[in-house]
């Protein structure tokens, strides 16, 4: 029976009500849409992901593809349920040769690109940006913990693309993945460009036994060659997966839609439960204790040859902060 409810019911058993007209940004929503057996979440990013990407002045191709895969990072590393980190690598033959988003929970970012300037006149999307090679996610659970990590090759495709390949292939659970990035530019503003992005992620879990018996769903990973298996379409699941290949990119990223409105007009024939919402922001894990310590593992060779102007500069390449040592400082003999 389809819900006519025109309202958002929060929590785990929370009241119904309308949806919040209130935008919040640098936040991830998780939702529900039970009568579709879906679960999900939404990510707006907007000064947090504009501070990143600004640090670097990237050129807005390359600020886009960063921005897709902190988009990206945000929808799966906030589902962990420990304070870990999920780690987004991609390493490729394109323009952009290598790129690595830091998701540390429960809410810090921080990401960094490194690309040809000379071959970015090639390429038109992202697709093109990235080239050939792979991606890949890592879950680290701690130092006495082991890692988990997936790959999925970079076979011309872009990010959504690889998330469905890798659900598809690792997981074997029902998923589609909508990620947009642009600038906001208002003239209140001075004229400044910031970047905004958003993205939504759902997933195919059914809770009732014919439905799960009829997908046959197996999460896991699977061995390599092992054939990919064949998840049977499901009425709801195919109507859940229309519905969010109807979000356009401008919904997205409007500054001035709330997550909120956003599902309720997605959803709303069917109900939708939203949950707390998980802030992000932007922070860097670098100091200066822990570049020293890095400066420390090269042997007294590599670090003599550090030495410029009677001094050890290292910039870090995610926030662009520069740490400055004496030759003595940095562990070098005779300084």
């Amino acid at each position: 029976m389809v819900s006519q409810s025109p309202d958002i019911r929060t929590g785990s058993e929370g009241p119904v009500r309308a949806p919040s007209s209130v935008p919040v940004d640098d936040a991830v929503l998780p939702f529900e849409v039970s009568a579709l057996d879906v679960r999900g979440r939404l990510t707006r990013l907007g000064p947090a992901l504009d501070d990143i990407l600004t640090k670097h002045d990237y050129p807005a191709p390359v600020g886009k593809l960063l921005g897709e895969a902190i988009v990206l990072a945000t929808l799966l590393g906030t589902a962990l349920k420990f304070d870990g980190r999920f780690i987004l690598q991609a390493q490729t033959d394109g323009p952009v040769s290598f790129l690595v988003v830091d998701f540390k929970a429960p809410d810090r970012l921080r990401a960094y690109a490194r690309y040809d300037a000379a071959r970015l006149g090639e390429a038109t999307d992202s697709g093109t940006l990235l080239g050939r090679g792979h991606l890949a996610m890592t879950i680290d659970q701690g130092a006495d913990m082991s890692r988990y990590q997936g790959l999925v090759a970079l076979d011309g495709g872009g990010l959504e693309d690889a998330a469905h390949e890798y659900f598809l292939r690792s997981e074997q659970i029902p998923t589609q993945v909508r990620i947009a990035v642009g600038e906001e530019w208002r003239a209140s503003d001075g004229g400044k460009h910031r970047w905004r992005a958003g993205g939504m992620l759902l997933q195919f879990l059914p809770k009732a036994p014919e439905r799960a018996r009829q997908a046959d769903l197996h999460p896991g990973d699977a061995p390599d060659g092992a054939a990919v298996h064949s998840v049977a379409e499901d009425d709801a699941w195919v109507e859940a997966r229309s519905l969010i290949q109807t979000v356009e990119d401008v919904e997205l990223i409007d500054p001035d839609l709330s997550g909120e409105r956003l599902l309720y007009r997605l959803f709303h024939e069917r109900g939708v439960r939203v949950f707390t919402q998980h802030a992000l922001q932007a922070q860097c894990s670098c100091s200066r204790d822990a570049v020293a310590a890095m400066l420390k593992s090269f042997s007294p060779d590599d670090r003599a040859a550090m030495v410029k102007d009677d001094k050890v500069e290292v910039t870090c390449e995610f926030c662009s902060s520069v740490y400055r040592f004496t030759p003595h400082e940095a562990g070098v003999e005779n300084a």
